[in-house]
């Protein structure tokens, strides 16, 4: 499965970077799993099992809720048991569908 999902403080004073600061202890969490993982200007792309992805949001909430009472918590999944790579052949088979249109 792929997940998108973003995690952020829901009340920041936006003059501190506290928003920046709690949404990178997320990204480490995210990026310390060992699982597939993209990270852009919206969300944070995870790749893997259930129990897994999940587990990693749940722990990338919490380093989220450590330095906020209230947290926004956004999730989209693509679920399709037993494919992998998905994080990149998504996005090739995009490329080379526009390759051949050069």
């Amino acid at each position: 499965m792929i997940v998108a999902f973003s995690v952020a403080p829901a009340v920041v004073d936006n003059d501190s970077g506290e928003m920046a600061d709690a949404v990178a202890e997320a990204v480490r969490v995210v990026r310390e799993s060992g699982l597939p993982n993209e990270t852009n200007a919206m969300f944070t792309l995870l790749e893997g099992e259930w129990d897994e992805v999940f587990g990693t949001i749940k722990k990338a909430t919490e380093a989220v809720r450590a330095v906020s009472p209230r947290t926004s918590l956004v999730v989209k999944a693509d679920i399709r048991e037993g494919v992998t790579n998905q994080l990149t052949d998504k996005v090739d088979a995009v490329n080379r569908r526009l390759a051949k249109e050069d």
